[in-house]
């Protein structure tokens, strides 16, 4: 399989906030050949990179091969019909302009980086495939915050693609998760060595205030159930450590308990690879897209869309949820759009897109391959629309 990598230099780039460089660059990497018709834009959840299957880059840490169960040969989004192209987006740290960058005086950019939207993702990609010779996507697939990227192609360039999937997505963020965000966001801020954002020449980085970011992040990617099962109350073993974060002293008297170890686990391997200015950019690009924006409501954002669309949901996912999912639908579906609600019942929470992939592939397969017509993509029959219940899809469904 033919595989490419690299960084294309766009140009001047203005932003939405009013706001340019001169230069910005993109990292992206390639999958497959390229044959006029079959490509495929995948895009990336917060933290994710452009290295979305384990063929190019040595992108460090979870974002390494981030969909490598649903991106590659005979898989999902099948290499050997499709030319995948995944991106980094602006604000990020893996290779595309962003905080951490050079700017052109030869200073890290730091806070001075312009605000960053979904929309500055979505055309930095258009401009992206422009340089690589692609016109008309057969599809733009993307999960969690990646589908908010991937509706908006929908929306911003209703004649590009001919399919958009939205995996774990929304066409908004909720009330809570917007406070969770904002926690997050002031756990950096809060932090001595965050030092307003310019930390990159000094002898401490913001670890702590992004650590704890990490954290809340992960409390918002499990389900309830799945943490229960994972953790329950148990005490972690007897060598853990409680070393991650100053500790109380009364804190020896109690256990050091599983849910603490993992989270401590999580936050010390992602500061490693992670960046606290892009971590605050790019959740404040979430936590701003609305999908009406500029519109009446989602049904005219969408309403010159072209193709057909296919959202996936997941039953125990708190933080994207089976009815934000169906609000995307709905939208579709108002307007004569095909559409097709796929409901999975997990109990992952939102982190099922990433660890169910034989839950995530057959359904997504199919819909590449014949649309809405696709023999395991099952609609909920606008259950919601009438105040039923979802129809939840089985894995005994997927079997092929």
């Amino acid at each position: 399989m033919k595989t490419d990598s690299g960084t294309v230099d766009l140009g001047r780039f203005d932003f939405a906030a009013g706001d340019e460089i001169g230069s910005l660059e993109v990292a992206y990497e390639s999958y497959g050949e390229f044959d006029g018709d079959n490509a495929v834009l995948v895009c990336h959840a917060l933290t994710g990179s452009q290295n979305v299957a384990g063929y190019g880059s040595e992108t460090a840490g979870q974002a390494r091969a981030w969909w490598n169960d649903i991106v590659g040969p005979g898989k999902a989004i099948d290499t050997n019909d499709y030319y995948v192209v995944c991106a980094n987006v602006p604000g990020s740290c893996y290779g595309t302009t962003g905080p951490p960058s050079t700017d052109p005086e030869g200073d890290m950019y730091g806070t001075d980086f312009p605000p960053v939207t979904v929309g500055d993702w979505t055309r930095s990609q258009r401009l992206l495939l422009d340089e690589l010779g692609v016109g008309r996507l057969h599809a733009v697939v993307g999960g969690s915050v990646g589908a908010m990227n991937a509706l908006d192609w929908a929306k911003r360039y209703p004649d590009d693609a001919r399919y958009v999937v939205s995996v774990a997505g929304a066409a908004r963020l909720d009330a809570q998760c917007l406070a969770l965000d904002a926690v997050a966001r002031r756990a950096i801020t809060s932090d001595p060595d965050w030092n307003g954002g310019d930390y990159y020449d000094t002898d401490a980085e913001p670890t702590d205030g992004l650590a704890l970011a990490r954290q809340i992040g992960h409390v918002m990617y499990l389900s309830k159930a799945s943490m229960e099962g994972k953790f329950g109350r148990r005490a972690a073993g007897r060598d853990a450590q409680r070393d991650s974060f100053p500790s109380d002293p009364a804190a020896a008297f109690f256990p050091y308990r599983d849910v603490e170890s993992y989270l401590d686990y999580q936050a010390e391997k992602f500061v490693d690879r992670f960046d606290a200015n892009s971590y605050l950019y790019l959740t404040r690009a979430m936590d701003d897209y609305d999908l009406a924006e500029g519109y009446e409501d989602d049904a005219a954002a969408v309403a010159a869309f072209e193709g057909e669309a296919l959202a996936i949901s997941f039953t125990g996912d708190w933080h994207f949820t089976t009815e934000q999912s169906e609000t995307v639908a709905r939208a579709f579906r108002e307007t004569g759009i095909p559409v097709a609600h796929h409901v999975v019942e997990s109990d992952h929470g939102h982190d099922a897109f990433l660890v169910e992939p034989e839950k995530v592939g057959p359904p997504l397969r199919d819909f590449l391959d014949d649309g809405v017509d696709g023999r395991s993509v099952h609609d909920t029959d606008e259950a919601t629309d009438s105040g039923g219940d979802f129809a939840p899809v089985h894995a005994s469904l997927f079997s092929r």
